[in-house]
């Protein structure tokens, strides 16, 4: 009997060093590494490949692999792989989250610090060689605060921790009725039929970092917006769909929220023309985090895990499911 085929793609982050770990994994079985432009090459590998690692997500050659049985997509949001054909068939579809989770909980801090302290009203004074500025002493330390996190996973278990040092009162929101992360005080849960109404009454600071998926679709829109503190600032390191993103520009122009750190977008690159640029207490980011030291090893980590899960027949570390699905239309 031939080995089984573990198809690898180019478009992966790794050093030779990385792919040679990656070969070690696979074998027994045959490692093929494709360039992911060569289409028609690809497409006859697939035919046969019981195993797919690829950087990014797929598409519709992916869908059809006859033998495909495990599909790593080695990024953190599944919006665009989590594809109901795959979960009709039984195939396993998992992905790198977590990754990256410090970097991105770093991200949520600096928006936080620097839109709590005003930072670019004191950028603009020290232009200025102007000593303070208006509503300065109206500002007060995160210390004591509450944050609001939708999402529990990796990023918001990091996210929570950091901010629990930081003295705030940490509330979560997800989907799955579990104990409670380390670094929370309190997690609302769907499963249990809670809202985001308690969430987002008593969050100072509100965090979106929940997979997009479509129960997650514009999970923040007008109504949810309104139910937020006006002193309140809203920050996005999730997917752009998971908030009504011209809702969220009017709450700012109108000055319903205190302000906002977006990270994603609707539209990537965000259109030279959209009112977000100018709003109010805004900072933008160009779906960018710092990357985190050993990001290579944490990444082959989490594929060597799910590999000798996958030979044992254990559940695999980050699967994506049914629930996770996501149509644009």
């Amino acid at each position: 009997m031939s080995a089984p085929i573990v198809l690898a793609t180019n478009d992966l982050p790794f050093d030779d060093e990385g792919w040679k770990k990656i070969e070690a994994m696979a074998a027994p079985a045959c490692l093929v590494r494709l360039d992911r432009q060569d289409h028609a090459a690809l497409c006859a590998v697939l035919q046969t490949a019981e195993i797919a690692i690829v950087g990014s997500d797929i598409d519709q050659a992916f869908i059809a692999a006859p033998k495909l049985r495990w599909l790593h997509v080695n990024i953190a949001g599944m919006d665009g792989s989590a594809r109901p054909e795959l979960f009709d068939r039984g195939v396993i579809v998992t992905g790198a989250a977590g990754r990256s989770a410090p970097a991105l909980a770093e991200h949520a801090m600096m928006f936080m610090l620097a839109l709590n302290a005003n930072l670019r009203g004191f950028e603009t004074a020290q232009r200025k060689h102007q000593w303070g500025g208006d509503g300065a002493r109206d500002l007060r330390a995160l210390f004591g605060q509450t944050l609001g996190i939708v999402g529990t996973g990796a990023t918001g278990k990091e996210l929570a921790l950091r901010a629990k040092a930081f003295g705030m009162t940490v509330l979560g929101y997800c989907r799955r009725d579990r104990q409670s992360p380390d670094g929370f005080d309190q997690v609302f849960s769907s499963d249990r039929g809670e809202t985001l109404t308690p969430l987002l009454e008593r969050s100072d600071f509100l965090v979106m970092a929940v997979n997009l998926s479509n129960a997650t679709r514009r999970m923040i829109g007008r109504e949810q917006l309104s139910q937020m503190k006006p002193s309140a600032i809203f920050i996005n390191l999730a997917r752009g769909g998971v908030v009504d993103e011209e809702a969220l520009t009017n709450a700012l122009y109108d000055g319903r929220l205190r302000g906002a750190g977006l990270d994603v977008f609707e539209v990537e690159p965000l259109p030279a023309d959209s009112r977000l640029w100018d709003a109010p207490n805004t900072m933008i980011s160009p779906h960018f985090s710092a990357v985190v030291h050993d990001r290579q090893d944490r990444t082959l980590r989490i594929i060597a895990e799910n590999f000798q899960r996958y030979r044992a027949g254990e559940p695999m570390l980050n699967t994506f499911s049914a629930e996770d699905i996501y149509d644009p239309a």
